[in-house]
């Protein structure tokens, strides 16, 4: 985080030994370490909630990206349907006759020969 040395460190120590005093620099030292895990517990949680922040962020512009790619494929996907739709209105507008099944196979069969009868209520009894 700073770009300290150990001798800088050293020089801090050695005024801090004189300025504070042997009896009391142990305490200072120990309020020192607890107030500056606090700063780094802080610095921490900001930093986190900044990280969750560019996320959300990150997260919006995926969505309205896929919204977009997915509104262009819808339309042009209408655009194809309207197009077959017309394409399907003048081929039906035009007189063409449907063959039917069994004829294209050369063989008229009768649905109602093709479906077995079904049981009558007397013969169940």
């Amino acid at each position: 985080m700073f770009d300290i040395s150990f001798t800088e460190i050293m020089v801090i120590s050695v005024v801090a030994l004189i300025v504070v005093g042997p009896e009391r620099l142990p305490k200072l030292a120990r309020t020192l370490g607890y107030l500056v895990g606090r700063v780094r517990h802080y610095v921490g949680g900001v930093k986190n909630d900044i990280q969750r922040e560019m996320e959300a962020e990150e997260l919006n512009e995926l969505h309205t990206s896929v919204q977009k790619a997915a509104h262009t494929i819808e339309n042009s996907v209408r655009e194809e349907v309207s197009e077959l739709e017309a394409a399907g209105n003048i081929n039906n507008s035009t007189t063409i006759t449907p063959v039917s099944q069994p004829e294209i196979m050369g063989e008229e069969t009768p649905l109602a020969e093709s479906i077995s009868p079904l049981p009558s209520s007397d013969s169940t009894k």
